[in-house]
C-alpha cells in the first residue's frame, strides 16, 4: 500500500478544501435571489412533509420573510454562510491510525462488532484474513490502474447492488494494494454509530439526497471537483442508487462524476494539468444482502417515488452479520472486476496514461476543452455532452465486465423453464405461475449447463465474464452451489428440493438473480424498454 497518497494527508487540508468550495459556489451565483428562493421553496415543501422540527421550518419562513429586505450584499452574505454550512456537513475526513486498525480488522467484522448476540466462533472467523481474502477476488485491469494512481487522479465508477458495496470495494482496493479513495455516502448510512464512525473517519463524505436545491448541489458537485483537482482517488456509484431490479446498470446518474470533465479543465487552465482517470467496476455478489426489500421495491415500482430506502436487511445488524458469515462460507462470494480505464471523454487510456482513440492512436485530451479559437475553457453544456457519451462506454463496459455466478445462472436456468411451462413472458403472469411448475433436479441440472455453454461463447466474444465455478463446474455442481448459497440467506427460500424435483419459494428472488443476465439475450429481460431492445 502507497501511503504517499493525498487522501492520507487530508485532514491537514480539509479547512482549505472547504474554504475552496465556497469561494466557487459564491463565484458563481448569478441571481441570488432566484438561488435562495429555490433553497427556501424546496426545503419548507420538504420539512413540511416529512415533519421537521419546528426550529428548522422556522429558520427557512425566517429568511422568506427577510429576504425581499436584504439588499444585494446581504443576500451574498446568506449564500455564502449556507454554502459554509453545506460544506461543513459533506466535508469527510480521513484517519490514518483509524485506516491501519479498519485494515486490520477488515470491513465485514463491522457488523458483528456491534452485534450483541454474536458469538465468539463468528467474531473469530470474520477475523481470519484469510478466509475474507479468498472470498473477496479482485481482478481485471488491477495492474493498469496500479499504474494510473501515479499518473493522475483515479475516479472508480462502479454497479451499485447493496448498502454493503462501499464497504466491500473500499476492501478490494486495499487487497489489490491500491491506495484508498473518498466516496460519498448517503447521510441516511451514518446513523449507526460504529460504522459511522469507521465511514467518517475513512474517506466518507455525506450527500444527503434529501436536499434537492440548486444551492446544495452546487457545494456538492464544487467539493467533488476539488478532491479530484488536488490528486484525491474518489468513488462514484453513478447508477445513483442501488440497482432495484438486481440487474447491470444501462442508464446513469452521472452529477458527480460529471466534475471529472471540469477538474481536468481547471488543472490545464491553472498550468499544472492533472490527469483524471475513470475505472469502470463491477461488484458481483453470490448472494446480495438487501435483495428481498429491492426486488420488491422495484416491483412495486415504488422507486419510482423513494430514493432511500431505510427499513431494508442492511439496517438490521443481525442480517449484517448473517451476510459476513455468508461470505466466508463460500469461494467466489464477491468478485470485484476492474474494467478498462477512461479519459473523461470515453477514450481508453494505456499503462502510461496516454489517450487512444478506436484505432489505438494516441489523441491529446486537452484538445477536448479548446473552443474554436483554441483557447482552452470550462463549458457546463459541452462538458456535459462529454459526460453522457462516457456513461454509455461504462455501462458498455458494465455489461462487458459482468461476472456471472452459480446463483444468477441457475435463477436464468429456473426462469425459462417457468416460461417455457407457462407460455408467456409476462413477469407478474410467471410470479404468479410459480407454484405450478417443479422441474426434477437432472433435467434443470442439465438446462443449467446448456445455459452456461451458450455464455462460454459470449465469453470468448468478450461479452461476459463466467466466475471460475460457472467456467469449470458441471450442472449438478453448479446447482448445488446456488441452492447452498442460497439457504438462509433471505426471510424465505429461493428454490427448494421436493423428493427429487426443484419448486421455487420465491419466484421474486428467482427474478431478481436472472436479471443479471438480462442484458446478455439468455434470460428474461423487462428492464429494457421495448424501443431500446436489440434482436438479441
Amino acid at each position: 500500500m502507497r501511503r504517499d497518497a493525498p487522501i492520507f494527508h487530508f485532514n491537514d487540508a480539509r479547512s482549505a478544501i472547504e474554504d475552496e468550495v465556497v469561494r466557487r459556489v459564491v463565484e458563481r451565483v448569478g441571481d441570488p435571489t432566484a438561488l435562495l428562493e429555490d433553497a427556501i421553496y424546496h426545503e419548507v415543501r420538504r420539512l413540511s412533509a416529512s415533519g421537521g422540527t419546528d426550529e428548522e421550518l422556522a429558520r427557512w419562513r425566517s429568511l422568506a420573510r427577510r429576504l425581499q429586505g436584504l439588499d444585494q450584499e446581504a443576500r451574498m452574505a446568506e449564500i455564502r454562510a449556507l454554502a459554509r454550512e453545506y460544506a461543513r456537513d459533506i466535508s469527510g475526513n480521513f484517519d490514518p491510525r483509524v485506516f491501519s486498525i479498519a485494515t486490520r480488522l477488515m470491513p465485514p467484522v463491522l457488523g458483528a462488532l456491534v452485534a450483541p448476540k454474536a458469538t465468539f466462533t463468528s467474531v473469530r472467523r470474520l477475523l481470519d484474513a484469510r478466509a475474507l481474502t479468498d472470498r473477496i477476488t479482485v481482478e481485471g485491469h488491477t495492474a493498469r490502474v496500479a499504474q494510473l494512481v501515479k499518473r493522475g487522479t483515479v475516479v472508480y465508477v462502479p454497479t451499485h447492488l447493496s448498502n454493503m458495496d462501499s464497504i466491500v470495494f473500499g476492501y478490494a482496493l486495499e487487497l489489490a494494494g491500491l491506495p484508498p479513495a473518498t466516496y460519498g455516502a448517503g447521510k441516511n448510512l451514518f446513523t449507526n454509530p460504529v460504522l459511522s464512525f469507521f465511514m467518517h473517519n475513512l474517506g466518507a463524505y455525506k450527500v444527503d439526497r434529501r436536499l434537492r436545491h440548486t444551492l446544495y448541489k452546487d457545494v456538492l458537485k464544487a467539493y467533488s471537483c476539488v478532491l479530484l483537482e488536488q490528486g484525491y482517488h474518489s468513488l462514484f456509484f453513478p447508477g445513483g442508487t442501488r440497482s432495484r431490479s438486481g440487474g447491470v446498470e444501462r442508464k446513469l446518474k452521472l452529477g458527480l462524476a460529471g466534475t471529472g470533465v471540469e477538474a481536468f479543465a481547471r488543472t490545464v487552465l491553472a498550468g499544472r494539468p492533472r490527469r483524471i482517470f475513470f475505472v469502470p467496476a463491477t461488484i458481483n455478489y453470490l448472494v446480495t444482502l438487501e435483495a428481498q426489500t429491492l426486488i420488491h421495491d422495484f416491483l412495486q415500482e415504488a422507486g419510482k417515488s423513494r430514493y432511500i430506502i431505510d427499513d431494508d436487511e442492511s439496517s438490521r445488524i443481525e442480517k449484517v452479520v448473517a451476510f459476513s458469515n455468508k461470505i466466508l462460507k463460500h469461494n467466489e462470494a464477491v468478485i470485484i472486476r476492474l474494467g478498462e480505464p477512461l479519459d473523461p471523454f470515453g477514450n481508453l487510456v494505456d499503462d502510461d496514461g496516454n489517450s487512444l482513440d478506436p484505432q489505438g492512436n494516441s489523441v491529446d485530451p486537452i484538445s477536448y476543452l479548446r473552443n474554436r479559437w483554441g483557447e482552452v475553457t470550462i463549458d457546463p453544456d459541452r462538458d456535459a455532452q462529454y459526460t453522457r457519451e462516457l456513461g454509455e462506454v461504462i455501462c458498455d463496459t458494465y455489461l462487458r465486465h459482468t461476472v456471472i455466478l452459480p446463483t444468477h445462472l441457475v435463477a436464468a436456468a429456473m426462469m425459462n423453464r417457468l416460461r417455457e411451462d407457462t407460455r408467456s413472458g409476462d413477469i407478474f403472469t410467471l410470479l404468479r405461475a410459480r407454484q405450478k411448475v417443479g422441474v426434477p433436479w437432472s433435467q434443470l441440472a442439465g438446462e443449467v449447463a446448456q445455459l452456461r455453454d451458450q455464455l462460454r461463447v459470449q465469453e470468448e466474444q468478450g461479452r461476459v465474464v463466467l466466475g471460475p465455478s460457472v467456467r469449470n463446474g458441471h450442472g449438478d455442481m453448479l446447482l448445488s452451489e446456488a441452492l447452498r448459497a442460497w439457504q438462509g440467506s433471505h426471510r424465505s427460500p429461493v428454490l427448494e428440493e421436493i423428493n427429487g424435483e426443484l419448486w421455487i419459494g420465491d419466484a421474486t428472488l428467482i427474478f431478481y438473480y436472472q436479471n443479471r443476465l438480462a442484458a446478455h439475450g439468455v434470460a428474461l429481460d423487462v428492464l429494457t424498454p421495448k424501443r431500446d431492445r436489440g434482436a438479441a
